[in-house]
């Protein structure tokens, strides 16, 4: 055996199409959307393909056998998707992510009761910001936070990002503990309202107008105009 690894993967350099998916071998797999135009580097292996950008990783996909297949992921697209939201029900990359798992049905619960408070555009925009979270969390903790959330009717990303964090950080504990308050019914915990509990004590001292009371009584018994109309 070689004392140093080597590369066994065959290279190709394709270029990225204008709708953000490279053609390897005569099947079709995506990659993010900010590459679309560029030419980029894609290692083939017998399961799977890397593809780089320069030297850096963006995209692996398990490898199609059959021709002319195509392969793509919801995250990819999420950059253009989210100012374009009517795009996203009907997208193919979301139907391949409900096939994988990736899209579950507490996502698809949430968006549900989202689009009926904020409507289809901007309850789709707020979807599309919890998927882009999954960038920083784990997914089975971004499952949870939807989950928690929408049994709280809390659906905003902020929310979800919130309770999503706190189930990574408990997740040792009491399910129950999570997700219901001291009444049984879940809660949830707005990002606002965490910043706020976080802060620091203010130790300033109350704002006075007392300097100006003493100037107002000088000005009347000295029978000037008053401060306010010289100001204006």
């Amino acid at each position: 055996m070689p004392d140093e690894p080597f590369e066994t993967g065959r290279v190709f350099t394709p270029r990225v199409d204008r709708y953000s998916q490279i053609t390897v071998r005569t099947n079709r797999y995506s990659v993010p959307v900010r590459l679309i135009g560029k030419r980029v580097r894609v290692v083939l292996h017998a399961s799977h393909l890397v593809v780089y950008d320069q030297n850096v990783e963006v995209a692996r996909h398990e490898r199609l056998i059959a021709k002319a297949g195509c392969r793509l992921e919801l995250d990819h697209y999420l950059e253009a998707l989210i100012r374009k939201p009517g795009a996203f029900p009907g997208a193919t990359a979301l139907e391949q992510a409900r096939s994988a798992g990736k899209f579950t049905p507490v996502h698809d619960a949430w968006w549900a009761q989202a689009r009926k408070v904020h409507g289809e555009r901007d309850g789709t925009r707020a979807l599309i910001e919890v998927l882009l979270l999954a960038r920083h969390i784990p997914h089975e903790h971004l499952v949870a936070g939807p989950a928690t959330a929408l049994r709280a009717g809390a659906l905003t990303s902020d929310a979800v990002a919130l309770e999503a964090r706190k189930a990574a950080q408990t997740e040792d504990d009491s399910p129950a503990a999570l997700t219901t308050g001291a009444s049984g019914a879940a809660t949830v915990t707005f990002l606002h309202e965490w910043r706020l509990a976080h802060l620091p004590p203010d130790t300033r001292p109350l704002p006075s107008v007392t300097p100006y009371d003493q100037l107002l009584r000088r000005r009347r018994a000295s029978g000037g105009n008053h401060p306010e109309g010289e100001a204006q």
